[in-house]
């Protein structure tokens, strides 16, 4: 027997090192080719390492939540002799039981490159993890054992509620697959609910990895460096609705539904063109205020993996209809983990939303190193004074913050005025030079 040590691949793209965000096996496991040893994180996507060869975990590289370099060692296996040395375009260090100074390897190749989708991408024709008749169920694992199962299973068991150690696993290496989870939420309605009434003393302590660290990193830094001014003011968007509705009811088929967000795009385009120092990136250590021409617009996109702020680049160029489209497949392309790393980066301000939950007000925090972001509020129906009766408008908030550094009170609020004036106006939206 001998050892073979498995190193962290080149993910490419420049990538020189990732955060590691899950094991999938621990000492003492055996497992075969192509078997997934560990996820670690690069930016904004999710990357499975798989084995290359069959053995015995004998030793991990690191623990959940470290940065490890490219090309360090991540597992070492005790493996069978043919298998200890790997081949010249395989992967990672030599066996203990080869020759001394054997020539650098090349690194194993990871499996796929995800972004925490709501399901894995299909399994190879060679191996199918989620067939049940090829890896029998095993036990569900014991209260102390850490269940393996990949990122995506895990979240969608986070979010149904289910502990995954009550559920056996089909896939290999003992693996908790989709269709196994699946399988144990279709027969949970026939479990009578408990109603455990004793206090609950438990403490969960949860380390922030990967994307969620990322985002609570970019927050503090926000926070920290910008003195904010959040200005909220109240829109009658009746005509508005009126008008989105008679346009989604006459569109074409190849046409996008129309939602309230192209419309504020096309109000933002107008109103930072009357002040384009909001339509900036402040440099804080060279003090310069970089106005931009083009307007790159963030949209604030809740996904499984966390929040993400794709770029609707240079939004001055498109009309209604385009915005609409480009702002569906930039969002899509976040939730579903293909958004490219350019495409999430590289805004001038942005939009921020939580659709139907929006609430009456609240403070949006900007995203760095912008110096605006506009936030949306829910639209509701309220009694509105027209001077001699009160009658039913649809109101929505917007909530927008400023970077108080470079933008006064009043530039603010002349701004947010504008886009109230676009909204409130639709038509005005449309007519050059308004």
């Amino acid at each position: 027997m001998g050892e073979r040590a498995i190193k962290l691949p080149d993910i490419g793209e420049g990538v020189a090192e990732a955060e590691l965000v899950e094991w999938h096996v621990k000492p003492g496991d055996i497992v075969r080719e192509d078997t997934l040893l560990a996820a670690v994180m690069t930016d904004k996507a999710t990357v499975e390492i798989p084995s290359p060869v069959e053995g015995e975990v004998i030793w991990l590289g690191a623990k959940i939540g470290d940065v490890m370099a490219i090309g360090s060692e991540l597992v070492r296996l005790r493996v069978a002799d043919d298998a200890a040395k790997p081949a010249s375009n395989t992967t990672d260090t030599a066996s203990a039981d080869s020759a001394p100074n054997p020539p650098a390897p090349q690194t194993e190749q990871p499996r796929r490159l995800i972004a925490e989708p709501n399901h894995p991408a299909p399994a190879s024709s060679a191996i199918d993890p989620t067939l049940p008749q090829q890896h029998p169920a095993r036990r569900p694992a014991h209260r102390d054992e850490k269940p393996t199962a990949s990122p995506a299973v895990r979240l969608r068991a986070r979010e149904a509620s289910v502990d995954l150690r009550q559920i056996p696993a089909t896939g290999p290496a003992g693996r908790i697959t989709h269709g196994d989870l699946d399988a144990f939420v279709a027969r949970a309605p026939d479990a009578a609910p408990s109603r455990d009434l004793r206090a609950r003393t438990a403490i969960n302590d949860v380390k922030l990895v990967g994307l969620r660290r990322r985002i609570a990193e970019k927050m503090a830094v926000a926070h920290a460096h910008i003195p904010h001014i959040t200005y909220v003011e109240e829109i009658d968007v009746t005509g508005l609705e009126d008008l989105r509705a008679t346009l989604n009811r006459d569109k074409r088929e190849e046409q996008p539904r129309l939602t309230l967000l192209p419309f504020l795009m096309r109000a933002i385009v107008r109103a930072v063109a009357d002040q384009p120092q909001l339509n900036a990136l402040y440099d804080d250590a060279a003090g310069i205020l970089h106005q931009y021409a083009g307007v790159h617009i963030g949209i604030a996109v809740q996904t499984t993996a966390g929040l993400m702020v794709p770029v609707v680049r240079h939004a001055e160029t498109l009309d209604l209809w385009a915005s609409a489209a480009e702002a569906v497949r930039v969002a899509d392309a976040a939730r579903t983990g293909t958004a490219v790393r350019e495409a999430l980066s590289g805004s001038t301000i942005s939009v921020t939303s939580l659709g139907a939950m929006g609430g009456v007000t609240s403070t949006p925090i900007i995203n760095h190193p912008e110096v605006a972001i506009v936030g949306v509020n829910k639209i509701m129906v309220r009694p509105v004074w027209n001077g001699s009766a009160f009658i039913p408008r649809k109101m929505m908030n917007l909530s927008s913050s400023f970077d108080h550094r470079v933008v006064d009170g009043w530039d603010a609020a002349t701004f947010v005025q504008r886009i109230k004036t676009l909204l409130e106006t639709p038509a005005l939206i449309f007519m050059e030079g308004q």
